[in-house]
């Protein structure tokens, strides 16, 4: 991909893109609140309720493993959710994903624990993560296209960045919800059945999504798509002639902010509880106020990646988010709580960056007629080698290491190969440079 030149922003933004807007961003949201709460509950609650036989280490490891079975379920979800994206429309597969999420996690409030009915409790909690992760895996891609194929036109990259909102917004009030229900009650009441009260309010919320989603239009892309009959019968094989040096470049490219990600959210909650002593209610929040500044700067810097292209501040962030994961856990493992807060809000001021754009940078690596099946299967493939193995890899390290110093190498390594695909990915050109003229999302790509 080439720098593209600066364009100028500012195209009006009428009343049926804001409302596309609002809807993905809402639906993001609200998918990022089920998936959270599944998260921070497994690595605080799920190994005394699911798996009490085990120890302490052990359990939590068996916890992040149901975790992890989310981000496995997660390419299904994109191949599945991805071939009917583009062949049906982005707005049908939206409406499912979103049902089928909200579904899942209130179900998951209401699965008896071990004690109640024993090997069946984590037998039922893997199945509903499944579900979980196949939903994501639909949603995530989808709402990023709706919304970038709706933009005016010199503001795809603000667009793009909405429903990437959706991953800190939902992890704000994920956590908000946990810390008002580990306030309202004692740590035993919540350890045993106050944990269920989150998952139980993912009806109301997804309720409340559908609304808004349901009222918004089809894709103008699709809808081109559909009118010059461009609709093909495997949109995920054809999505392949992009070439697998570009598709492997840009995947590597997109892992490190999933992996470094989760381990400041995920894997930070259970170590810095079980290894340093932190309270669990100062972790929360400290996650909570990083995703907070996380959320807040994403528009900024997608508004920069219109006006002056994506490319020197994507592999700039890059750099900033390797030196940021090496400096997190030397950080919290001082036990000073002021530098412990510092550690997280730097987090939150880094991640944005890379964050903010790399669902339209591998948007834009496919044509609209195969985008959805081509950037599910980056994206979700990503999410696993990146996100769901992360706080699994990064406990084993610990375990095996006895100190955080195994953690931080998997950081630098996992950071410095994302970077350097980055490198390599901005220095392809790109297809769509020969192909601009068949689809006007792409002409005006800020590449």
């Amino acid at each position: 991909m080439n720098e593209s030149s600066p364009q100028k922003t500012g195209a009006p933004i009428d009343k049926g893109a804001r409302r596309v807007a609002l809807a993905t961003l809402s639906g993001t949201v609200l998918e990022g609140y089920d998936f959270f709460i599944y998260g921070t509950t497994a690595a605080l609650i799920f190994n005394s309720q699911f798996f009490p036989s085990l120890s302490p280490t052990v359990g939590t490891l068996a916890a992040f493993s149901t975790f992890a079975v989310g981000f496995a379920a997660r390419p299904i979800g994109g191949l599945v959710f991805g071939h009917f994206g583009d062949r049906i429309g982005r707005k049908s597969t939206l409406v499912v994903s979103l049902l089928m999420m909200g579904i899942a996690s209130t179900l998951i409030g209401v699965v008896p624990n071990y004690a109640a009915i024993g090997i069946w409790a984590p037998t039922l909690l893997v199945i509903l993560r499944f579900i979980q992760g196949v939903a994501l895996g639909g949603e995530t891609t989808g709402a990023t296209l709706m919304s970038m194929e709706h933009a005016p036109q010199g503001r795809k990259n603000l667009f793009a960045g909405f429903p990437q909102m959706g991953t800190p917004a939902g992890l704000v009030l994920a956590n908000l919800t946990i810390l008002a229900t580990t306030t309202l009650m004692s740590d035993e009441a919540f350890t045993s059945w106050g944990w269920r009260i989150p998952f139980l309010l993912s009806m109301v919320l997804v309720l409340l999504g559908l609304i808004v989603r349901l009222r918004i239009t089809e894709s103008p892309s699709f809808a081109n798509v559909v009118d010059n009959d461009e609709v093909v019968k495997f949109p995920l094989a054809e999505s392949l002639k992009v070439g697998f040096p570009r598709l492997t470049v840009t995947l590597l490219a997109a892992i490190a902010s999933g992996a470094i990600g989760y381990v400041f959210m995920v894997f930070s909650l259970s170590y810095g509880t079980q290894r340093l002593g932190y309270d669990r209610q100062f972790l929360v929040l400290c996650v909570t106020l990083a995703a907070t500044v996380w959320c807040t700067l994403i528009p900024f810097w997608t508004t920069v990646a219109d006006r002056y292209g994506r490319r020197s501040m994507f592999i700039a962030g890059s750099i900033a988010l390797l030196v940021s994961g090496v400096a997190f856990l030397p950080l919290i493992n001082t036990g000073n709580k002021a530098l412990a807060v510092c550690a997280f809000v730097l987090m939150g001021l880094v991640m944005p960056i890379t964050h903010s754009v790399q669902g339209a940078i591998i948007a834009d690596t496919f044509p609209a007629h195969v985008r959805y099946s081509g950037s599910s299967l980056i994206l979700q493939t990503g999410s696993i080698l990146g996100g769901g193995l992360a706080p699994m890899i990064a406990l084993v390290l610990l375990d095996a290491s006895g100190s955080s110093a195994g953690v931080t190498a998997y950081v630098i390594a996992i950071g410095s190969v994302s970077l350097i695909s980055a490198i390599v990915m901005f220095r392809m050109v790109p297809e769509e440079e020969v192909k601009a003229g068949t689809d006007p999302a792409i002409v005006t790509a800020q590449v």
